[in-house]
């Protein structure tokens, strides 16, 4: 997997960028990364991040604003926690991309 290790921090370093109380998909991640068409690659280096990083991972949601849904120990969705945290609005774990997406 030494192409995945090479792109990351080119993911990475765009997802530091995105602003606190926005959200960024996969597909524009991988556009502004200069990685246009992959963003199943942004999805699986995100996957993969440590778990005590720094980078707002939970920023990073599909094309039309669904959130992981995945589990934290506790049974509470931890992304859907972390955006709320920001005043982020979930339904139906989705963000309104209309409101919440970043325009960089």
């Amino acid at each position: 997997m030494p192409i995945h290790n090479e792109l990351a921090p080119l993911i990475l370093t765009v997802v530091a960028q995105i602003p606190y109380g926005k959200v960024a998909s996969y597909g524009q991640v991988a556009r502004l990364a200069g990685l246009a068409k992959h963003a199943r690659l942004v999805g699986y280096v995100l996957k993969h991040l440590d778990a005590s990083s720094e980078i707002p991972w939970h920023r990073v949601v599909n094309h039309s604003g669904k959130i992981r849904t995945q589990s934290s120990a506790q049974g509470q969705n931890l992304q859907c926690e972390l955006l709320t945290q920001e005043g982020i609005v979930v339904e139906n774990n989705r963000v309104n991309l209309k409101h919440y997406a970043w325009q960089f």
